[in-house]
């Protein structure tokens, strides 16, 4: 029996799994691949956005509720396994928060490489999914600090000289970037424009969006028929998203899902031996190229 392809993404809080490329998740595992999910912090720091959810008994047990909203939200995407990194939410640059010993933020880089290593090595994903390196529109430590891992441990995990006590050596084959775009929050809030109801983006976000192009991409993957994914998994973290909001849900999923047709990716690593599309050609498929 052949070895069944694994995507692993590697993400920084419960949510964050849900607002980036949840569709192509859903898409991958529906084709049998098996996929598995990294969350590097418990999101303790996370604000509490849903009124419904503001109560004291949450916020004593902030981390523990995010993280039954997480594994909950991983079962409607289609996510077989759930490994937390095991680190603290480190707040924003500047807060206490930042400072505790405990987070992700002051964790010392051999330590956190060395543990998603051992995930690599576990999971023996073919495609592995994390941040890129322009993170200025959100630069909150927890994201950048999930880029600063990814590619060491993308690099260490099929050496045997480098952390050796942290399983028998992988080498994943590709690894990517997710893709924000900008240029469907500007079809989002062109849509609302059309059908006459108030939009969420007002004049202070379309502001940011001047002069701002998409991010280069080299993979767009088709999510037909799962982009409403995206929304199910969204309102199962309850605490930070208000079911209420215009800004992710005031357009109704049809109409989203005839906006929301596809999710993209950077290529940003690929082992020896793998295939890399040629110059200007979007692949349609994460594992294009990678041999059988």
């Amino acid at each position: 029996m052949s070895r069944r392809r694994t995507l692993l993404t590697v993400h920084a809080h419960p949510d964050d799994e849900s607002s980036k490329g949840p569709a192509t998740v859903a898409r991958y595992h529906a084709d049998g691949v098996q996929t598995v999910l990294v969350c590097c912090t418990g999101g303790e720091e996370g604000e509490i956005l849903n009124p419904a959810m503001d109560n004291p008994l949450v916020i004593a047990n902030l981390g523990e509720v995010r993280t039954g909203e997480l594994n909950r939200a991983a079962a409607v995407i289609g996510y077989d396994f759930v490994e937390m990194l095991g680190y603290r939410d480190s707040g924003m640059a500047g807060s206490a928060s930042n400072a505790n010993p405990e987070c992700f933020a002051q964790a010392p880089a051999d330590e956190a490489v060395g543990r998603l290593v051992a995930l690599f090595r576990t999971y023996r994903p073919d495609v592995v999914i994390t941040y890129g390196d322009e993170q200025s529109a959100y630069p909150h430590p927890d994201h950048l600090r999930v880029h600063d891992i990814s590619i060491p441990a993308f690099e260490a995990a099929g050496d045997p000289d480098r952390f050796p006590d942290a399983g028998e050596p992988w080498q994943p084959s590709k690894l990517y970037y997710t893709i924000f775009s900008v240029s469907m929050f500007r079809e989002i809030h062109e849509k609302f424009v059309e059908l006459g109801i108030e939009s969420p983006f007002d004049e202070g976000w379309r502001a940011r969006w001047k002069d701002v192009s998409d991010p280069p991409f080299t993979t767009s993957v088709d999510i037909t028929g799962f982009a409403d994914i995206r929304r199910q998994a969204l309102l199962v973290h309850a605490t930070q998203i208000d079911p209420n909001s215009k800004f992710w849900f005031g357009l109704s999923p049809e109409v989203m899902q005839q906006i929301h047709t596809s999710d993209e990716y950077q290529l940003a690593r690929t082992a020896p031996g793998v295939a890399r599309p040629p110059d200007g050609e979007i692949e349609t498929d994460l594992f294009a190229g990678i041999p059988e």
